[in-house]
């Protein structure tokens, strides 16, 4: 509560009229009064210094500045008469009255919506960040009296609308077409008020936790079962194989055995690997003899 209170005195602070006496008129009031001290004491007269009071007096409530990138709207006795600005220029104390200044550099507002349902009823915290810009500062002043609470306001409600039609999957995968989409809708809202929305950026998705848990549990889930699917498929490929090598050794017993043989030396051929051969498979290979264990332990095997 403290900072939205803090921002709104901030934000009008920042768009109120200037003070009623400038800078550049307060140095025009103090130059006039020391020219009519030296008339008056030159001529000895107190109307030559009087005329000059008056003369810096108009000065002081008639001289405004602005900056740079400021315009500011001169109301003459309630009408609009122009705007003025950047730089110096002058007004008729009392009878002109000068409007709130106008920022026309790019600004940056914060919008939030929290617990705002997306379109599978999951509740999401989004924070968005807006750019814009006035391009024209008459129609900005004459037709909103808080263009600042307008923008902010109309990028909340876009926001809102915009995830209401948006599944969970699409808020957190494609935030730059919803950015697209976002400007747009602000834009052809704002763009008669004289301001134009250059473009939204989706900065952060919040969810619950227990749906974040849930979330993961589920790509945990699906990662099991595509590794699944993978070993599946490389067994279905291995017996694939196998089928075409038993075709092979079955018309040729020599390449049969030299396979075994094979197969048994790259078991044994480790230091410290025993294996267990049946006597009938060590004379089906044509080695001789009955071979219970052989254990190479670095040494031969008769």
């Amino acid at each position: 509560m403290t900072s939205l209170v803090g921002s709104a005195l901030t934000r009008g602070l920042r768009r109120s009229p200037r003070e009623l006496v400038s800078t550049e008129g307060a140095v025009a009031f103090v130059f006039m009064t020391l020219i009519g001290s030296g008339l008056l004491v030159i001529a000895g007269s107190p109307w030559y210094f009087l005329a000059t009071e008056l003369i810096g007096l108009y000065l002081l409530l008639s001289i405004k500045v602005a900056d740079q990138w400021e315009k500011a709207a001169v109301l003459r006795f309630g009408r609009y008469r122009g705007l003025r600005g950047p730089g110096l220029y002058f007004v008729i104390p009392i009878v002109d009255k000068i409007s709130v200044y106008v920022d026309q550099r790019i600004r940056v507002t914060n919008v939030t919506a929290e617990s705002a349902l997306t379109r599978d009823t999951v509740p999401v915290n989004v924070v968005a960040i807006v750019f814009w810009v006035v391009w024209d500062a008459e129609k900005c002043i004459l037709e909103v009296s808080d263009f600042d609470a307008a923008v902010q306001m109309s990028a909340q409600t876009a926001l809102l609308e915009s995830i209401g039609r948006h599944q969970l999957a699409q808020m957190i995968t494609e935030r730059e077409p919803l950015g697209h989409e976002l400007q747009r809708m602000l834009d052809a809202k704002t763009n008669p008020w004289g301001i134009t929305v250059q473009s939204v950026e989706i900065r952060d998705v919040h969810i619950p936790q227990a749906l974040e848990d849930a979330m993961s549990r589920q790509a945990q889930a699906e990662r099991e079962r595509q590794a699944r699917i993978v070993l599946g498929t490389a067994e279905t490929e291995i017996s694939a194989k196998f089928a075409e090598a038993s075709v092979v050794y079955q018309n040729n017993p020599i390449a049969l055995h030299l396979r075994a043989m094979n197969m048994l030396y790259e078991a044994i051929k480790e230091k410290g690997a025993m294996v267990i051969v049946p006597s009938s498979a060590v004379e089906t290979m044509g080695l001789g003899g009955m071979l219970a264990t052989a254990n190479m332990g670095g040494k031969p095997v008769s």
